[in-house]
């Protein structure tokens, strides 16, 4: 019989009125496979675009679905976020 883990996913809540991301920090454990969805909510601003530097990727939220963000597990580090201003922040941390 085999063990097979399931993704660690987690949700992200980005919301322009409370000015910034709920949870700002997302923590996953090393070597099992990760994934942060973002939830947009209405009038975003700058905050429609999310860039990670460390991952070389940007990301377009869109009101009406989730979008999912792949995080690299293989080593702990941590890996920042921010708006198309970088304004408002966050990271995720492997460990």
């Amino acid at each position: 019989m085999g063990i097979f883990s399931k993704d660690q996913i987690k949700k992200v809540v980005v919301n322009a009125k409370n000015h910034g991301y709920k949870p700002d920090v997302i923590t996953f454990k090393q070597g099992k496979p990760a994934q942060v969805k973002f939830i947009a909510s209405d009038n975003m601003g700058c905050m429609d675009k999310i860039n990670f530097k460390q991952l070389d990727a940007k990301v377009d939220l869109d009101n009406n679905h989730e979008v999912t963000v792949k995080i690299p597990t293989d080593k702990p580090g941590e890996y920042d976020f921010a708006c198309s201003m970088d304004m408002f922040k966050g990271k995720v941390v492997v460990k």
